[in-house]
């Protein structure tokens, strides 16, 4: 086996990493030299060198015993004196800036400001999955079986990372920008990692990764589509070309980047929504309104509300299909022009005016979904429309418009299904565990975060990647991903499932020693405040399909 030799950032080996997920005598190979270790965190089985990692950067042989490099993550919140969760400074001891910064401070202690040293509020800390380590090779019980008091109910949290091969980023870009046809292959470095899924209201949706991805094509379009899975989960930006459309840079909680610009706002509504939110704005003040909308184009005066408002007929004949009154689709092709589609002007899309209707004077205003486009035309005595300064009443208007869209951003969504280690890590009984999820026993958590669990059979669950610890995700080159997962439940309905009881560890122990496997060693930790978007794993109602 190749030996990887990334060793950048290794902490010095003369102070004690977090022990192995078991310091674990496993079944030696013969033909390995002695000086290396072999690591079954995963399926890949590296033969590490002493001074080295592996190939996932997680694990490192350390004087021949193989250690875990980066630390686990816990959260905390305190309570005020109401009983509200507050968030506190931590001390800077605390933040572990590197793994051997996290080694420095394991140790729990009034000293740490940030800890008030009470282990029996169990409200206050959540033992999460990052860094936890892998139930791998499948059989074993999770890393972490916590129990611990909440609300004066004893519960148990099992934690671990899993080894995700079924599993994508769904990814939801606010823009009316064309970014490609639907299906339409999405690439990463020039390989197709994903595909262009069903526009939303207001936002283009993207499906990127996933098994077929990972395992079903070359070697390159397996790495490519790990290594975008691991930096989208990581809130790092990516740039993808779509197969006849655009270039794009995605970050989670970002503004998208089409074509080399940063999209600025989210559509307010379709063409047809804006004139009818709109109306009784404009009403007196124009005599015809129109909202370019690459999907429904609205005309106020022929739009229901313009009629209920007594606007007569302006005579404007439009492009496009007619679909209800003052409702237009087709009025030209999707691109990054006014309002999603391929236009730079607005006036292309009308075809003309009817005589006797239209009369010399006729005021119009033209404007994008957005507002960012807008134009104003008054018809000539030959009823063309002649572009003219813009009223302050009806900029004010457009203005409102602008202030009614949200900021343009991209979301990141992590969807996996939890498969066979994960569950065995639990009970020996997997089913069992599914079971009790589909009844709402237990809490599915990804880092603390709240996942949403899919409806129908399996454990599929589903994680805003923002509302996540920084570097929750990591990698192995099978390929597939590394993510934390957390189930959390009571103590007895834990034992009915046919729960590892045995292994189960108070959450005091846990913070002095670490994983049920670390014989007594420490474990190099790295706190983290809980973040005020979630709600605390435990005791709250689990998010079920």
């Amino acid at each position: 086996m190749t030996e990887h030799t990334k060793t950048d950032g290794l902490p010095a080996m003369d102070t004690p990493l977090m022990p192995d997920v078991a310091q674990r005598a496993a079944p030696r190979n013969e033909r390995m030299a002695a000086s290396k270790v072999e690591c079954n965190a995963c399926p890949v089985l590296c033969q590490i060198s002493e001074g080295r990692a592996g190939a996932c950067d997680r694990y490192a042989n350390q004087g021949g015993v193989l250690v875990r490099v980066d630390p686990v993550v816990l959260l905390r919140r305190t309570l005020d004196a109401g009983g509200t969760p507050v968030l506190v400074p931590f001390a800077p001891s605390a933040q572990a800036a590197s793994p051997q910064a996290a080694t420095d401070s394991v140790a729990i202690s009034t000293a740490d400001a940030a800890w008030n040293g009470d282990l029996l509020h169990a409200n206050e800390v959540f033992v999460t999955g990052v860094g936890a380590s892998t139930t791998y090779p499948d059989y074993k019980p999770a890393p972490f079986i916590v129990a611990c008091k909440a609300d004066g109910v004893d519960m148990v949290t099992v934690v671990t990372e899993g080894i995700f091969s079924y599993c994508s980023m769904k990814v939801k870009i606010d823009t009316d920008r064309f970014l490609g046809p639907e299906q339409a292959n999405v690439r990463y470095k020039g390989e197709a990692i994903g595909h262009v899924t069903t526009a939303e209201y207001g936002s283009q949706m993207l499906s990127l990764g996933g098994v077929h991805h990972l395992t079903g094509g070359s070697k390159k379009e397996g790495r490519m589509a790990l290594e975008l899975m691991e930096r989208l989960g990581n809130k790092q930006a990516v740039e993808c070309t779509i197969d006849g459309g655009a270039t794009v840079v995605i970050q989670a909680g970002k503004p998208p980047v089409v074509g080399g610009v940063e999209e600025q706002r989210m559509r307010v509504g379709c063409g047809s929504a804006a004139v009818g939110i709109f109306a009784r704005q404009l009403f007196g003040h124009a005599d015809e309104v129109v909202v370019v909308d690459d999907h429904i184009t609205g005309v106020l005066s022929e739009h229901q509300a313009g009629r209920c408002l007594g606007m007569p007929s302006s005579g404007i004949q439009m492009r496009g299909r007619k679909s209800t009154p003052g409702r237009y689709f087709q009025v030209a092709n999707p691109g990054t022009g006014w309002g999603g589609t391929d236009i730079a002007d607005p006036l292309s899309i009308i075809e003309g005016w009817e005589p006797g209707v239209a009369r010399p004077g006729l005021r119009l205003l033209m404007t994008s979904t957005t507002g960012e486009h807008a134009q104003w035309f008054v018809l000539d005595e030959q009823l063309r429309p002649v572009e003219q300064a813009m009223p302050p009443e009806v900029r004010r208007v457009v203005e409102r418009i602008g202030e009614n869209c949200e900021p343009s951003l991209c979301s990141v969504l992590f969807l996996a299904g939890a498969g066979g280690s994960l569950r065995a890590g639990v009970t020996e009984n997997p089913v069992l565990l599914t079971t009790a999820i589909k009844r709402a026993l237990v809490n599915v958590t990804c880092g603390g975060a709240p996942a949403y669990v899919w409806p129908g059979g399996g454990i599929t669950v589903m994680a805003d990647v923002l509302r996540m610890p920084d570097r929750s995700f990591g990698t192995v080159p099978t390929p597939a991903i590394v993510a934390p997962i957390e189930f959390s439940m009571r103590l007895d309905d834990f034992a009915a499932l046919g729960g590892h009881v045995d292994h189960v560890m108070p959450l005091e122990e846990v913070l002095k020693r670490g994983a049920w496997h670390n014989d007594g060693a420490p474990q190099a930790r790295q706190w983290q405040a809980a973040s005020p978007l979630n709600p605390w794993p435990l005791g709250e109602p689990p998010m079920l399909g």
